[in-house]
């Protein structure tokens, strides 16, 4: 069975993770949306409401498995028997630092990364320019799925 594991805070969900999740679910048997919760980190959204921004999403989607996990992420995948992470890329820079991570993932586990390149006209979202537009009152509609829209 190919698991692979696309972690991340998705604080909150956007279309850009969507695009990668949409375009990913041919490739592989199931995914797991894996939420890393960090105790130190400060989030806009609590785990319960990025819970059931995935959840809500992808209520219909066999494939897909929401969960939540601490520590590292080469380690979750080995606790789930996943054998690849699954990670958008937008940008030359998200090349390189991904680049960096799924080379020591893969000499830490045995874990691959699989990446995707975001559609077009997806690069530009990412949750940290979706939370400061919300942050300063903006339009940021179309850049998020209907279960973020709605809260």
């Amino acid at each position: 069975m190919k698991i692979a594991v696309f972690p991340g805070s998705f604080d909150p969900l956007t279309l850009g993770h969507t695009d990668i999740i949409d375009r990913a679910l041919p490739l592989f048997d199931k995914i797991i949306l894996a939420i890393g919760t960090n105790s130190s980190k400060k989030y806009m959204f609590g785990l319960e409401e990025r819970l059931h921004f995935l959840k809500e999403t992808y209520k219909n989607e066999t494939k897909i498995e929401v969960d939540t996990y601490k520590g590292l992420t080469v380690e979750y995948c080995k606790s789930k028997n996943a054998g690849f992470i699954l990670r958008g890329l937008r940008n030359a820079q998200d090349l390189e630092f991904e680049k960096a991570i799924g080379q020591t993932n893969y000499k830490m586990a045995g874990v691959e990364s699989v990446f995707l390149i975001s559609s077009s006209g997806k690069a530009h979202i990412s949750s940290t320019v979706v939370r400061d537009v919300m942050h300063h009152n903006g339009n940021y509609e179309f850049m998020v799925p209907d279960v973020v829209r709605k809260k």
